[in-house]
């Protein structure tokens, strides 16, 4: 708003500079730009994030396949996880040696974490599995996917809309400090004979 009443402040005045107007006008356009452009841009850069996460869903499911692995007996060994999400997210969980069989039909036996708080042996825990067997992640749900869909446009909109701002502040910041140059030039040539008794004549 403030841009548009400077534009139309500045329309006839007659003290009215070239940067001024320049000015008024840069900041309806990065605001135009902020309202229109980077929402737009948010909104692509989610779908297009969208739609891998929702094919990456569709593969993770047919892919990852839950098995029921018993437990053999507790593992000893600590898992060193340097991911501090991933860590409290297997608090819950107990590190043990179990097995289980494949979609494949072939029979494993590894370490594994497993949702028990006291695991004993003949326990049974659910793991995911490849079709071969090997211990994989659980699959990405359609909920998470599109939050980080959502996340990933918003932020993309924020991105776009900073770095319109912070372009907008450059250039305005460069017009000011042209603008003081000047003035210390037009001072310079001015300021010997400033006050003095028929300067000018």
């Amino acid at each position: 708003m403030r841009a548009i009443r400077g534009i139309w402040r500045w329309r006839h005045n007659p003290l009215r500079r070239t940067t001024d107007l320049f000015e008024a006008w840069l900041a309806l356009g990065a605001l135009v730009l902020i309202l229109v452009a980077a929402p737009l841009v948010g909104v692509l850069v989610g779908g297009i994030a969208g739609d891998a996460l929702q094919r990456s869903v569709r593969e993770q499911r047919e892919n990852h396949h839950p098995v029921v692995a018993t437990v053999i007996r507790e593992s000893d060994r600590t898992p060193l996880d340097p991911d501090p999400e991933t860590a409290s997210g297997r608090d819950s969980h107990n590190r043990v040696l179990a097995r289980w069989t494949a979609p494949d039909g072939t029979a494993h036996r590894g370490t594994a974490m497993a949702d028990l708080k006291a695991p004993e042996r003949g326990d049974r825990f659910t793991v995911w599995t490849d079709q071969r067997g090997r211990i994989v992640g659980r699959p990405l749900d359609t909920a998470t996917a599109a939050t980080h869909a959502v996340l990933a446009g918003f932020g993309t909109a924020a991105a776009c809309a900073g770095l319109v701002e912070g372009t907008r502040r450059l250039l305005v910041w460069r017009m000011v400090r042209r603008r003081y140059d000047r003035w210390d030039q037009a001072w310079s040539q001015a300021g010997p004979d400033w006050g003095r008794t028929g300067t000018g004549s």
